[in-house]
């Protein structure tokens, strides 16, 4: 059976013992939320983004990349992405034509190339960092300061869960 919450949204709900209605399924109205929220977040970035002519995935990259203590491998992006190595190619190509990040030979291997931030992609993720505070602020603008606590302390419960529990 499926119901509506009060945004219109299906909500799964449950057969009772008797094979009839039962009652909504509060997990399945939280993965639901969850996903709608994760689909708001990502158009709100994509919207705060769009002025740093910047997708959201290259974003990723770049902050990914000023975090290595040295210039990573393309192996290495993937890894800390997550990632196949051929879409960190396509990002660090999209990048790389903005003149965000550049290739170069890696010293000790001239086989290997390494991603190094340019001067403008070091610009870059300074005007990301405000823009990722304007959409988290569009985010989260209804919360209280209390109310953003309990979050980030329930949404660290979810995200800091150790590889044991799966994907």
């Amino acid at each position: 059976m499926t119901i509506s919450d009060r945004t219109g949204a299906p909500d799964r709900t449950s057969d009772g013992p008797d094979g009839g209605p039962g009652t909504p399924d509060a997990d399945g109205l939280l993965a639901e939320q969850l996903l709608r929220l994760t689909r708001r977040l990502h158009r709100i970035q994509k919207h705060h983004l769009e002025p740093v002519g910047i997708t959201p995935a290259q974003s990723r990259l770049l902050r990914t990349v000023a975090h290595f203590g040295e210039p990573p491998r393309m192996a290495d992006l993937a890894a800390r992405l997550e990632v196949v190595p051929r879409a960190v190619t396509s990002l660090v190509d999209g990048l790389e034509a903005g003149d965000r990040v550049r290739r170069v030979p890696d010293p000790n291997n001239r086989r290997v190339i390494r991603i190094e931030l340019t001067d403008a992609g070091r610009a870059t993720l300074r005007e990301l960092r405000s823009a990722r505070r304007a959409a988290a602020e569009d985010i989260l603008a209804p919360l209280t300061v209390e109310q953003r606590e309990v979050l980030g302390g329930l949404l660290s419960a979810l995200v800091d869960r150790g590889p044991e529990s799966g994907c």
